[in-house]
Parts: structure tokens; C-alpha cells; sequence
């Protein structure tokens, strides 16, 4: 087992307690331990971030763009190990782990190139002489909570663009999911970061909560998560000046209509149901098809769902890893159950492998349900597993509100060879991310990403659109014109 240092205020440091971090794929060894900070210690990170703060937001932004295409590169350069470390703790496949690696690489490289230009726009002012702008500059100390699905890709997107706009950072990664985080945070330091302009603090939120939402410097807070933590942090800071900004959950539906191209629909819907086994914030969960192909569908994605292999995220034939713990694994299958006890139908899995090999993992076999209506648990409710729900309609209309009758609205995908069908879809889907003949999943560095409704804030993540909540603007008004009373005194100078 290792034994890693967290970082703040530029050092490595360890204390006296340790959080374990297991392997999903066999839980009898930890792999991994990383330093379980106080509350003190998470004060003292916020000193470092003031002090780190006041050095970088007057860093020139050509610097911190060297710096973040340096930590890129150096993601790069490390991909291996990063990879093999990301799925022993999150239980990813090599392939997931390796691009999740790269794609985090990808969000520093985005936002470096993006620090080098200037955030404002000039507008005209009715005064004479005058010039008038507005210009974006950093907020402060910013905290983000970072969870244990994405523990890489996760930190990139939301610290990149904030410290691409100058602020300061503290990453609390989820307890179950640290070494990628550190992976991150070296990545930076190797790469010149100053002192104290990120913090990682690796520790357990019962006891370290108060300590990060209660510092007066906390100017902001993103996180990425489920509602009921969510709604909590949003609580919390209700009555505070603290920005705060929310990716909570989805319960993403993918329509097939009767004219699409079917194997290519249920290769889709495998795809974005069971990568990281459906571990993932924009999985399908819902698939919502046109009664005349729902046989015909139905048979295709049990034939993708029968191809895919579980096992060790590290084995080279596995392509679906396990859940992240036991706890996980254990809701899931609680969910599927209930939804058998509710009328659901098990069309494939359901249940866990029966290979000994795998008897110390937290796996579930990828499971189809049938005969699912809009009256079950798990047509509502988030599962977060390896888990899609099959239901039949009738018309465009009645899939359409299919996808609408939910609390959520992150991610949404239909199936259509009818361009004004895809067009009205994507004007009447009430979520943030429209996907037409392809998966809900699979968003690039440069497009905005952020759900409506109970899926999250209005802030949305990625692409230029992430910048502004990690931003405060400034109106600046510059009068360049001669004055009436100093034409007067040099007129008076020169008699």
C-alpha cells in the first residue's frame, strides 16, 4: 500500500490519520493512503489561498497559460501511471482511465490558450470623448468538491477555467477517489504553480464541512454530485455572499423513433448506459421507443448488452469495470429489486456475476428492464449503476413528454432519420444537452455542459460559458476628451 501526501500551500504534507483507499475490483487490499486533514488544517489551507491568491491574480496570464500547458503536458507525459492508479480506485477500464486522463489534459490546454486573451467587450457610451468596457477579473478563493465518478476529468473542468481567470483554488476530491486529484495537483506544482493557488484537502466530510463552507474567504462553490448533498451545500450558503454552482443529478432518456437506424441506436445506448458502469452523471437510463421497432430494438440492445464483458478495470478483455464500493454496488441492486417487486421485467442482468474471481468486487451485471412505466421508482429516480429502463409509446409527442415528465433535466438523445423531427426535439427537450443520433454522453472541453431544472444551477461548466462563474465584471468608463476648464487655463497661460 502506498502512502501519498496531499498538497498545501505549495509542500507536501501527511498528518497522523489516513483515509484507505480500495481497489473496487477486490476489496480485500487497499491500494492507497492519503492524509485525512483536520479542521485546522483546512484553515490553514485558506491562509495559503489568500496569500496564493494575491500572487496570482497579478500573474500575467501569459504565465499562467505556460503553466497550465506545462501541467498538460505533464498529464501527457504520466498517462500510464495515472491511469492504472484512476481504475484501481475507481474501477474504470484502461481504455476510460487513459481517456478521462487525456481529456483532463485537454481542459488545461483549452483554458491556458483561453487566459492568454482578455475578458471584456468594448460598448459605446452616449458621453463625448468616452470609452467605455467591461472586463472579467478573478472572484477569489474558490472551493470545489469533486466526486468519485469522474475524479479526474472532474477537478480539470471546473479548476482549469478557474484558475485560468486568476483565482485562487481548495479541491476536496471524494474520499473513495483521492489519487487522482493528487495526480492533478502535482501535475500543476511540477509545472510552476505558485504556492498556495491550489490546495488539496484529502479528508472526511463529516469532519472538515464546517471548516470549508464557514471560512469568510470562500468567495465560491462548485460542486458536482447528488441533490441531497447538493441541495445541502446550496443551504448552507443561502444567507452568505458565496457564489455557488451545482451539477447534481439526471435521469437522461434517449428516444428511438420508428425511422431510425436501429443498430446504430442500440450500439448508442449500450454506450452511454454502461461506460464506467453507468457510473456517469449523463448516462442513459431511460429509453423511451416507437411501439412498432420496440421488439426489434429491444433485441439489439440485449445482443450489445450480452457482448460486453465485466471484470477488473485493468484486465485487457474487461469491458465494463465494477461500482465504485460496496455501497454502491449494494444501492444499485436494491433499486433493480424494487423495480421487480414494482411490476419491472429483467430482460438481461439484474443481478451480480457469478464468477468466484469477481466475488470480491463490487460488481453488477449490465441489466435491461422491461415493461417499465412512468409510475416506478426507477423510472424516476437517479440509480447510478449499470442500469436502463425500457418503455413503449405511440407518437413523437408522446416520447417527447416521456423525457419531460421528470425532475431532471440534464441530458436527453433521440434516434431520428427525420431532420424536422430532430430539430423539433431539440427545441421541446427540456435539458440542457441535446444529443440527435448519438449519446447523451461524450461532451467535448468547449461545449457549455450544465442541466435545467433539478439537474443543476444556472452556471454551466466548459467552454467559455464556464469562465463566468468563476468571474466578477467590472464596468470601466475612460473620458479621453479636452475639458471646457483646462482649455480656459492654457488659454489664459498662453495671453
Amino acid at each position: 500500500m502506498r502512502t501519498l501526501e496531499t498538497l498545501s500551500g505549495g509542500e507536501w504534507v501527511a498528518t497522523g490519520e489516513w483515509i484507505e483507499v480500495h481497489d473496487p475490483a477486490d476489496l480485500r487490499t487497499p491500494v492507497a493512503r492519503v492524509p485525512a486533514l483536520s479542521a485546522a488544517d483546512v484553515t490553514d489551507a485558506y491562509d495559503h489561498a489568500e496569500r496564493g491568491f494575491a500572487v496570482w491574480k497579478r500573474t500575467s496570464p501569459f504565465e499562467r497559460a505556460r503553466i497550465m500547458t506545462d501541467a498538460a503536458r505533464l498529464l501527457r507525459e504520466r498517462v500510464a501511471g495515472i491511469a492504472e492508479d484512476l481504475s484501481t480506485e475507481m474501477g474504470k477500464t484502461r481504455a476510460e482511465a487513459t481517456g478521462e486522463t487525456v481529456k483532463a489534459a485537454d481542459f488545461l490546454e483549452y483554458y491556458g490558450g483561453i487566459a492568454r486573451q482578455g475578458y471584456g467587450t468594448l460598448v459605446h457610451d452616449v458621453r463625448p470623448d468616452t470609452r467605455t468596457h467591461h472586463q472579467r477579473e478573478p472572484i477569489g478563493v474558490v472551493l470545489a468538491i469533486t466526486p468519485w465518478n469522474d475524479p479526474l476529468i472532474t477537478p480539470a473542468r471546473k479548476l482549469a477555467p478557474c484558475l485560468a481567470a486568476g483565482n485562487a483554488a481548495i479541491l476536496k476530491p471524494a474520499t473513495d477517489t483521492p489519487q487522482a486529484a493528487l495526480h492533478f495537483a502535482r501535475a500543476l506544482h511540477d509545472a510552476g504553480l505558485p504556492a498556495g493557488v491550489l490546495n488539496v484537502v484529502t479528508g472526511r466530510g463529516s469532519q472538515i464541512s464546517d471548516a470549508l463552507l464557514r471560512d469568510p474567504r470562500l468567495s465560491a462553490l462548485t460542486f458536482t454530485g447528488s441533490n441531497e448533498v447538493g441541495e445541502g451545500l446550496r443551504a448552507a450558503l443561502a444567507h452568505t455572499g458565496v457564489r455557488f454552482q451545482g451539477e447534481l443529478g439526471g435521469k437522461n432518456a434517449t428516444v428511438v423513433l420508428a425511422d431510425a437506424d436501429l443498430p446504430a441506436a442500440a450500439q448508442a445506448v449500450a454506450a452511454a448506459a454502461f461506460a464506467q458502469a453507468g457510473q456517469r452523471c449523463t448516462a442513459t437510463s431511460r429509453v423511451i421507443v416507437e411501439r412498432p421497432v420496440y421488439a426489434e430494438f429491444t433485441a439489439l440492445l440485449l445482443a450489445e448488452t450480452a457482448a460486453l464483458r465485466v471484470g477488473p478495470g485493468l484486465a485487457a478483455a474487461t469491458t465494463m469495470g465494477p461500482l465504485v464500493s460496496a455501497r454502491q454496488r449494494d444501492s444499485v441492486l436494491s433499486d433493480i429489486e424494487r423495480a421487480v417487486k414494482q411490476g419491472a421485467t429483467v430482460l438481461a442482468g439484474g443481478d451480480r456475476p457469478t464468477d468466484e474471481a469477481l466475488s470480491h468486487g463490487c460488481y453488477v451485471n449490465p441489466t435491461v428492464l422491461g415493461e417499465v412505466t412512468p409510475e416506478l421508482d426507477i423510472w424516476r429516480e437517479e440509480v447510478f449503476g449499470p442500469v436502463v429502463a425500457l418503455c413503449a409509446v405511440d407518437s413523437f409527442d408522446e416520447a417527447v413528454e416521456a423525457v419531460n415528465d421528470s425532475v431532471f433535466g440534464l441530458a436527453a438523445a433521440v434516434f431520428t432519420q427525420d431532420l424536422g423531427a430532430a430539430h423539433r426535439f431539440a427545441d421541446q427537450a427540456e435539458c440542457g444537452q441535446i444529443a440527435v443520433n448519438t449519446t447523451t454522453s461524450g461532451w467535448d472541453v468547449h461545449h457549455p455542459f450544465g442541466g435545467f431544472r433539478d439537474s443543476g444551477s444556472p452556471f454551466k461548466e466548459q467552454g467559455e460559458e464556464g469562465l463566468r462563474f468563476y468571474t466578477r465584471v467590472k464596468t470601466v468608463a475612460i473620458h479621453f476628451g479636452v475639458r471646457r476648464g483646462t482649455e480656459r487655463r492654457k488659454e489664459e497661460a498662453d495671453g
